[in-house]
């Protein structure tokens, strides 16, 4: 769907839910300077067959790519990051749907191969996530806070509350009487009252959290949390509402989203 776009032009497909510690500068500088039609991004996995696999030869060349396999060649699984030349649409354009009825990256990849091009590795040493999940997502949030949260206070916070560890807080954010256990990150004009923030928690902008008590959990932008005692491992996306309303009776009221997760 690219291909009118990009033209003759190299390229970066770098699929939107993974995370790499090392970025992709040093990976184009040497894709530059090597001129492969194609350098993939491998890390070593445990489970090897929930991925596409990559066989290397002695030279740490890429000869051949299998997706998913039942007894994995290798543990080298393909990250979601690659870098391409413009013959990756000639490939494209020679395979076909696979059973899920789609064109898939590994074959694109493999079809350059088969086609005499030169494919070249980049086995990761540093951390890979992908967030795909919640899970995973929470874990993605403890690692980037745990390595590039600083002390940063740019908001409001008042004499009552108490900041304690690397806290990031945007302009416009006003904290009352508020306890902050750091790595903590909270985006711009936000309001935070009577309220606990635990370590490892991502606040986005013009949340409102009053009253409650809220650790290890990423809250996206124009939330909103009253009167919640405890949430921990959670993911609330935007304009969402998690309140506590005394005058209901002892029932749950629900408006859930697409794919969500809803435990009590």
């Amino acid at each position: 769907m690219a291909k009118d776009f990009l033209g003759q032009d190299d390229f970066v497909m770098y699929l939107g839910d993974n995370l790499l510690s090392q970025g992709v500068r040093e990976a184009i500088e040497r894709f530059n300077k090597n001129r492969p039609d194609a350098l993939i991004f491998l890390k070593e996995v445990e489970d090897p067959r929930r991925f596409g696999v990559a066989c290397l030869d002695a030279g740490g060349n890429v000869v051949k790519l299998i997706e998913k396999p039942e007894n994995p060649p290798s543990n080298l699984a393909l990250v979601g990051v690659y870098i391409f030349s413009n013959k990756i649409f000639s490939a494209i354009d020679r395979i076909k749907p696979s059973h899920r009825g789609e064109l898939e990256i590994t074959d694109a990849i493999q079809e350059l191969l088969n086609m005499g091009n030169y494919v070249e590795s980049q086995v990761l040493t540093g951390w890979w996530l992908d967030t795909g999940k919640k899970d995973d997502l929470l874990k993605a949030n403890t690692i980037v806070l745990d390595e590039y949260t600083k002390n940063s206070v740019r908001g409001s916070v008042d004499a009552l509350s108490s900041i304690e560890g690397r806290v990031t807080i945007a302009e416009g954010t006003s904290v009352v009487n508020c306890k902050i256990r750091g790595p903590v990150r909270v985006g711009k004009d936000s309001t935070l009252e009577n309220t606990f923030i635990g370590p490892f928690t991502s606040i986005g902008d013009g949340v409102t959290i009053k009253n409650s008590g809220i650790e290890h959990s990423v809250i996206l932008n124009c939330s909103v949390i009253e009167g919640i005692e405890r949430l921990e491992d959670s993911l609330l996306g935007r304009n969402t509402k998690v309140v506590k309303n005394p005058n209901c009776p002892n029932a749950l009221r629900l408006s859930i989203s697409d794919d969500s997760v809803v435990e009590v």
